[in-house]
């Protein structure tokens, strides 16, 4: 008994460093010292680490990332992505109008590539990281559900310290607590769909000026 509770406690301090080092200490690097434009690399690279690590976790039905649409609330799916899109509009015309652009040919096509890349080469990698496997490896570590979902949008905002910006930790933070939630509600078809709808609309509406590279800029 006394060795099975000493694996226990080992078993629970490896996972807490390696919790840190995965959502705090690699965001804060990628912040401080990762150049802008290499962001997606780092996306990338955190996507096959955490891929590995379900893989490792075990017992984790990998079924449910294709399946699992019956259970979208497409309703609250469409509903959702209207009140960002008035938000972030919103926003952008008190903050930021002139970044506002006609919605000429060439824009439309370029939000049509958004569109369809978006989901897949964003959203869907940041789901895995940050829903499946926060919650199947790390769920053990918070006491209460709550808890959990508190601090996985908590870690999902600190996450998106790379672009620096208060607008961005804000709206990262909110997100993050609706995507938890669907996720543990209604499984990770339902997560992905709200963070990819999410996402598209915002970049509609002009807010893609927030999560552009190009304009990043430090604060030192």
């Amino acid at each position: 008994m006394v060795a099975d509770a000493t694996d226990t406690l080992r078993s629970n301090l490896w996972l807490r460093i390696e919790f840190a080092a995965l959502y705090i200490g690699a965001p804060l690097a990628i912040a401080l010292f990762l150049p802008p434009r290499q962001m997606f690399s780092a996306l990338f690279l955190f996507t096959i680490a955490g891929l590995l690590l379900l893989w490792r976790t075990g017992r984790f039905d990998w079924r449910t990332l294709v399946r699992g649409w019956s259970r979208v609330g497409w309703l609250f799916a469409a509903l959702f992505t209207l009140a960002v899109g008035v938000f972030g509009y919103s926003l952008m015309s008190a903050t930021n109008a002139d970044y506002i652009l006609e919605p000429t040919p060439a824009r439309l096509r370029f939000l049509g590539v958004i569109w369809v890349l978006y989901p897949l080469l964003s959203a869907l990698p940041q789901e895995l990281i940050f829903r499946a496997l926060f919650f199947h490896r790390y769920g053990s570590l918070f006491h209460e559900p709550r808890i959990a979902i508190l601090a996985n949008a908590a870690i999902f905002s600190f996450a998106h310290l790379m672009y620096w910006s208060l607008v961005v930790s804000i709206m990262t933070f909110v997100g993050g607590l609706i995507f938890a939630l669907a996720y543990r509600w209604r499984g990770f078809a339902s997560a992905w769909v709200l963070h990819a709808l999410a996402g598209n609309m915002l970049f509609s509406v002009g807010m893609g000026y927030y999560f552009w590279s190009g304009n990043v800029v430090r604060p030192f």
